[in-house]
């Protein structure tokens, strides 16, 4: 016996702390490899920008964004009810499944702007993302399991309230004709709602990825959307420029393609006559675009692991 071992039976004698066992165990559950670990960062980042498991004011933020995109379907659910006879009489009272995404665009934006910085710029900060590159997760599992967080979570804006308002129009008869017609309008809308989301997302993330501070990225996101859209309309509307400018209007060029999905007209006699190959080619580009920067980005970043 060691002297060691003779002062840790000292030390047992005594009452105190005693080590019965040195070396490692392995790890016999379950192994679930790469996807299971980028399943598990979809959930958790998920979660970590709804605010579950996290304090309450953690949860005010995300949860007031949810409220108002759903409150206007919500008070058109009641009033399909309520004033079924007057909205029968009068179609245009309630909004087209088009139209309603003008109700939610400010908690669209703001939703968009607050959960892609909240889940990149907090694991750079914080040192995670090494952690998480020293799984089985690379760079671009990393940076596609992120992607898909977001967008799920924008989805939840996006595709959640035009469901509500399919409940509406069915209960005010103005639903769709049989299963078929059902079936098909399901699809505008999971469609629509992914637009939506899917640029949203894009830019955010690219976004996000030029910094560490979650309140610069934040309101960057909100300044590139509205700065797109002044500039488009100062070009289109005021200096009479080719219609096709609208394209550099990162706010409304995803509504404007999501009218042309359910077959609607644009108010806006410049953007009507836009055709739709080149919307959904501008809308391609930039989604491409920030993807690409997103990558690019994470590809150079340095990790310690």
């Amino acid at each position: 016996m060691t002297a060691v071992d003779d002062r840790l039976d000292d030390a047992g004698g005594s009452g105190e702390a005693r080590i019965v066992d040195r070396g490692y165990r392995h790890y016999d559950g379950p192994r679930t490899g790469r996807w299971g670990a980028f399943r598990a960062l979809v959930v958790h980042s998920m979660q970590r920008a709804l605010g579950l498991r996290r304090s309450a004011a953690q949860k005010v933020l995300p949860g007031l964004t949810v409220a108002i995109a759903y409150v206007p379907a919500i008070v058109f659910v009641g009033m399909s009810v309520l004033l079924k006879d007057t909205l029968l009489a009068n179609a245009n009272v309630v909004p087209t499944y088009s139209e309603y995404y003008s109700f939610i665009s400010a908690a669209i934006v703001v939703f968009s702007a607050f959960v892609a910085p909240e889940l990149l710029c907090t694991d750079r900060r914080t040192g995670m993302l090494g952690l998480y590159l020293a799984s089985p997760l690379t760079r671009t599992s990393y940076l596609g399991a992120k992607a898909v967080a977001v967008v799920g979570l924008l989805a939840v804006v996006t595709l959640g309230p035009p469901l509500l308002m399919l409940v509406a129009f069915t209960l005010i008869g103005q639903g769709p004709d049989g299963p078929a017609g059902v079936v098909r309008l399901f699809g505008e809308i999971a469609l629509g709602g992914l637009v939506v989301a899917v640029l949203q997302a894009s830019l955010s993330l690219a976004v996000s990825s030029t910094t560490t501070r979650k309140a610069v990225a934040s309101a960057g996101v909100i300044l590139i959307l509205l700065a797109s859209a002044a500039l488009s309309d100062a070009l289109v509307s005021g200096a009479g420029a080719r219609p096709e400018l609208f394209c550099l209007n990162l706010l409304q060029l995803p509504f404007e393609l999501v009218r042309r999905i359910y077959g609607d007209i644009s108010p806006v006699p410049s953007v009507a006559s836009i055709p739709t190959i080149t919307l959904v080619a501008a809308y391609a580009g930039w989604t491409v675009l920030f993807g690409a920067i997103t990558w690019l980005r994470y590809r150079r970043l340095a990790v310690d692991r």
